[in-house]
């Protein structure tokens, strides 16, 4: 049987725009591995009434509604009490609760100043599911009524995502013996009209598993989803639709649940077992954020300099000064003779330059914002891109750094360097 949840979620401080609303996008997410449909987000203020409206329509619409927020002991937490009286339950003081309440005051905020209204935590409604909160000290829980499966959830996600994976998720799987196993294409180089276009009679085919596109920030990711009672089953599948992809998309496609065009990168360079290192002018140190914010990377990425004046550039890579006075600091000789520089100085393996014109405006030469060379220098010596990436800012300097990084994956996969779609 195929469920269909709703998510409520309850807070006056989201309608204001004081704080995002993590919980639905991450609750959505956990929904999806298990085969549950979400089609509708609901978020309501700390008015009981208006959340009672709320409940009604999503029981007209959905057989699971989960709610997160307003469980805590303040007098504007209403949720248990409003769904209570929504689905006609009363509310039962839990003894259990109240003692890990108790205890989580005692022993994990070192306070004997608990006060009584914190007790208000501890009434849920009567026949229910507990579920224990072990990052705070809301209980959330379960209850079927009314031909519907009710799930309350704390608001604060670092509250609201553990108990979902550790409370919620056994509960949910009970209901159906399907799940959705989904697989995620990474592409960059293509567009996604392009990418469209060259799946588009595969995506009307398919019914199970489904073939769905997501642009993200320069580059373009397709999921993969399958309906299905087995992981065996799962991968029978979608195996024959992933090679369909890459025989449509040929080499742009970079990774299969690798995540990111770093990722793959970094476990490229361990496999290979080389070292990287980089110089960024209009970039920035974006290369080496997006390299040093992943686990491991100080075993491959051997570091990077920003050198975003000319001095720096002469000073730190050794660019000469007359290469820049003759070709320009935004030039391919300059872009070289920067990842030269930087490979020979942190010895290195490969060595990205990077300069270019993010904008707003242009420099004293007169050069087109969104004009980037990025190069990189290998043992087996120098490639370049000439790149125009527009007069966005980000759009400029997180499309360079991209590019910078497919580069790195094409070598180190024997790709031509140099070829991409724009």
């Amino acid at each position: 049987m195929s469920h269909t949840a709703e998510i409520i979620s309850v807070g006056t401080e989201l309608l204001l725009g004081n704080i995002a609303n993590t919980d639905a996008r991450d609750i959505s997410q956990m929904l999806s591995e298990l085969g549950i449909n979400v089609y509708f987000h609901t978020v309501v203020g700390d008015n009981p009434e208006r959340l009672k409206s709320a409940v009604a329509i999503a029981k007209s619409r959905a057989d699971i509604i989960i709610t997160t927020g307003g469980l805590g002991p303040t007098c504007d937490d209403l949720t248990k009490q409003t769904l209570a009286e929504a689905f006609g339950l009363r509310l039962i003081f839990d003894e259990t609760e109240a003692r890990e309440i108790r205890d989580y005051f005692a022993t994990r905020l070192h306070s004997h100043q608990m006060t009584d209204n914190n007790y208000q935590q501890a009434y849920l409604p009567e026949g229910c599911v507990p579920f224990h909160n072990d990052c705070g000290t809301a209980p959330g829980c379960a209850f079927f009524a009314d031909g519907v499966h009710v799930l309350m959830l704390p608001g604060p996600p670092r509250e609201c995502v553990p108990m979902f994976r550790q409370c919620a998720m056994p509960y949910l799987r009970r209901l159906s013996d399907l799940e959705l196993v989904s697989r995620n294409v990474h592409i960059f180089g293509l567009g996604e009209s392009f990418v469209e276009d060259k799946l588009r009679d595969t995506m009307l085919r398919l019914e199970n598993p489904t073939l769905a596109p997501y642009a993200g920030s320069g580059e373009v990711r397709l999921r993969v989803t399958a309906r299905v009672r087995t992981d065996e089953e799962a991968e029978a599948m979608i195996a024959p639709v992933l090679r369909e992809i890459r025989e449509k998309i040929g080499n742009c496609v970079y990774g299969i649940d690798t995540g990111t065009l770093e990722n793959t990168v970094l476990l490229l360079l361990k496999e290979r077992r080389m070292t990287l290192a980089s110089a960024e002018s209009c970039t920035g140190g974006l290369v080496s954020k997006r390299m040093t914010d992943l686990p491991g990377a100080s075993e491959v990425y051997i570091g990077g300099v920003v050198t975003y004046a000319v001095s720096s550039k002469t000073a730190l890579l050794g660019v000469p000064p007359e290469l820049i006075e003759r070709e320009g600091v935004v030039s391919r000789a300059v872009s070289e003779a920067m990842a030269r520089g930087v490979r020979s100085r942190l010895a290195s393996d490969l060595g990205i330059g990077i300069t270019g014109i993010a904008g707003p405006s242009s420099d004293e030469s007169g050069t087109p914002v969104g004009t980037v060379f990025v190069s990189l220098a290998s043992p087996e010596g120098v490639f370049t891109r000439h790149l125009h990436l527009g007069h966005d800012r980000d759009r400029v300097r997180t499309g360079a750094a991209n590019h910078a990084l497919d580069m790195v994956r094409r070598f180190l996969t024997g790709l031509d360097v140099c070829e991409w779609e724009k």
